[in-house]
C-alpha cells in the first residue's frame, strides 16, 4: 500500500500551514529578541507545550515506540526521567536563572555561565552546545524519515531525510522562536488529538484487544518491573540534568514574561511527559509488537520471523491498521511532534553560534545573516542524518554530551558563592571529551554503565581539583 492522494492531500496542507506560520512572523521579528527569545512576553501555556514538544518530539516519539516494542510498559520510565527533571529545574533553576537574565537580556545559556564565570567559559560551552543541538537536530530529521519511509514504501530513508529536513529548517530559518513556540503549541495538540482520538484506539481494537495483547506477549512486557537499575539509572543521569544544561530550555525561560509563569510551565510540561506521553508512546510500540508477532506485516514484506528494526514498528502499525484519511491525519500528527523538536534544537544550535561563539570575536551579526548561518547549521544536521541509523542512540549521545561537560559547571554557578572560571573550563573540556572519546571507541564500560558518567565524573574531579587550589591560592595570597 503506497500513500493514497487523499492521505498526501492532507499532510501537504499541514506542511504549507506550517511553512505559512513562519512567513507570518518572518515580518515580526525586527531584533534578537524576538528572534531567539521571542520579545520575553510568552505565557506559560504556550511555553508549557513548547518545552514538551520540544523534549519529547518525534524523537522520543519513535523511540518511546521501540522502547514498547522490545520492552513494553518498562519503557514508560524513561520518561519519568523528564517528570523529575522539569520539576527539580523549576524548583532550583528557574529562580536563580530568570531575574539574572531579564536584568541583562540574556539571549542564551552560555551567557548565564558568562555571569558567573567567564567569557572563555561561555564560549566553550557554547562549542558543547552547538556540537550536541546538531546533534539532536540530525535525530529528528532521522525519526521523520524513518516514520515516513516505513509508511510511505516508495519513499527511501535519504529522500525522506532531505524532504523532512528541508521543511523543518526553512519554517524555523524564517519565523524564528516565535514561529517555533507557536507551531510547537499546534503540532502538539496535532499530535495528542492523533494519538488519542486514532492511533491508540485503532491499533488496540485491529490488534485483537486486550485479549490478543496477553496471548501474545510475555508477561513482563505487561509490568513496570522489565528494566534493570542500570538502564534507569543511566536514562536518570542522561536525561535529568538536560533540564538543566539544555539551551533550548533556556531560551523558553528566557522568553517568559515572568518567573511565576516559567514555573507554571515547567510544570505543565512535566505532567505532559509523564504519565501522558510516556504511557501513549511505549502502549503503541507494545501494540505493534502483537501486530508484528501475529504476522499482520507480511504483506508488507515484514514477517513474523524477519528482523525488524524496533523503530519501525510503530509506523508500520499505523501504515497497516490506518484506513485512507486517518493516515495522512495520523502521519501529520507524528510530523508535527518530530518537527517541534528539530525546529527548536535548530534555533538553539544557531543561538550558540550567533551568540556565543561569533560573539566572543565580538562579531556583530545581522537579523539576515543570522538566518542564514541557521541555514547552515540545518544543512549540516540534515547531512549528518543521511550518515545515522538509530534515533534514539543519536539522541542519547547527544545528550549524553552535552550533560557531561556542562552539568558540572551549571551546578556549581548555583551552589558556590565563587566558583572558579578555571575550573569550569576545564570540566567542560575533560567531561565532554570523555564521553565523546568513550562513545567512539565503543567500549565496554563497566558495571554496564554510560559513557556519561565517566565523563560527568571526570568533570567533578577535574572542577573539584582546580577550585581547591585556586580557593588555596587567594587564601595564600591574601
Amino acid at each position: 500500500m503506497d500513500i493514497h492522494i487523499i492521505d498526501l492531500t492532507i499532510f501537504v496542507a499541514y506542511l504549507i500551514f506550517m511553512l505559512g506560520i513562519g512567513f507570518y512572523f518572518l515580518r515580526k521579528n525586527k531584533s534578537k529578541d524576538d528572534y531567539y527569545v521571542g520579545g520575553r512576553n510568552m505565557s506559560a501555556g504556550h511555553i508549557g507545550l513548547s518545552v514538551v514538544a520540544t523534549d519529547v518530539g518525534g524523537g522520543f516519539s519513535i523511540g518511546l515506540g521501540g522502547l514498547g516494542f522490545v520492552m513494553g510498559l518498562s519503557g514508560s520510565w524513561m520518561l519519568f526521567t523528564g517528570l523529575v527533571g522539569a520539576w527539580l529545574s523549576a524548583v532550583l533553576l528557574i529562580p536563580k536563572v530568570y531575574p539574572i537574565a531579564k536584568k541583562h537580556g540574556f539571549l542564551t545559556f552560555p551567557e548565564s555561565l558568562a555571569f558567573h564565570y567567564n567569557a572563555k567559559v561561555a564560549f566553550m560551552a557554547g562549542i558543547i552546545s552547538l556540537i550536541g543541538y546538531i546533534g539532536f537536530t540530525s535525530s529528528q530529521i532521522l525519526a521523520g524519515a524513518k516514520l515516513a519511509a516505513a509508511t510511505f514504501p516508495s519513499i527511501s530513508i535519504t529522500t525522506a531525510v532531505l524532504f523532512m529536513g528541508i521543511i523543518a529548517v526553512v519554517y524555523t530559518v524564517i519565523g524564528g522562536i516565535k514561529a517555533v513556540i507557536y507551531t510547537d503549541t499546534i503540532q502538539w495538540i496535532i499530535l495528542m488529538v492523533g494519538l488519542i482520538g486514532i492511533g491508540i484506539p485503532l491499533g488496540f481494537i485491529e490488534i485483537g484487544g486486550w485479549s490478543a495483547i496477553r496471548q501474545t506477549l510475555p508477561d513482563e512486557f505487561l509490568t513496570l518491573s522489565n528494566l534493570s537499575f542500570i538502564d534507569f539509572f543511566n536514562w536518570f543521569i542522561t536525561i535529568v540534568p538536560i533540564w538543566f544544561v539544555g539551551m533550548t530550555l533556556y531560551q523558553r525561560i528566557y522568553a517568559c514574561k515572568d518567573e511565576k509563569t516559567a514555573k507554571k510551565a515547567w510544570s505543565i510540561a512535566g505532567l505532559f511527559e509523564y504519565p501522558i506521553m510516556a504511557f501513549m508512546g511505549v502502549a503503541l510500540g507494545l501494540f505493534s509488537r502483537v501486530a508484528f508477532e501475529q504476522d499482520m506485516f507480511a504483506s508488507i514484506g515484514y514477517g513474523a520471523n524477519t528482523a525488524l528494526d524496533s523503530e519501525l514498528g510503530l509506523p508500520l502499525l499505523l501504515r497497516t491498521v490506518l484506513p485512507i484519511g486517518l493516515m495522512g491525519l495520523m502521519m501529520s500528527a507524528y510530523f508535527s511532534a518530530i518537527m517541534s523538536t528539530a525546529d527548536s534544537c535548530l534555533m538553539a544550535a544557531s543561538g550558540n553560534l550567533n551568540t556565543d561563539i561569533l560573539g566572543y570575536f565580538k562579531k556583530h551579526i545581522s537579523i539576515k545573516h543570522t538566518q542564514f548561518l541557521t541555514l547552515l547549521l540545518g544543512s549540516l544536521a540534515i547531512l549528518l542524518a543521511t550518515a545515522m541509523q538509530n534515533v534514539l542512540e543519536l539522541m542519547l549521545y547527544s545528550y549524553a554530551f552535552m550533560v557531561s561537560g556542562l552539568l558540572v559547571p551549571v551546578i556549581a554557578s548555583l551552589v558556590l558563592k565563587k566558583p572558579s572560571s578555571k575550573a569550569a573550563f576545564y570540566a567542560m573540556l575533560m567531561g565532554g571529551s570523555t564521553t565523546l572519546a568513550l562513545i567512539i571507541l565503543n567500549l565496554k564500560l563497566p558495571g554496564g554503565l554510560d559513557a556519561n558518567f565517566f565523563g560527568i565524573t571526570a568533570a567533578l574531579l577535574v572542577f573539584a581539583v582546580i577550585q581547591y587550589i585556586d580557593i588555596k591560592s587567594l587564601k595564600w595570597q591574601s
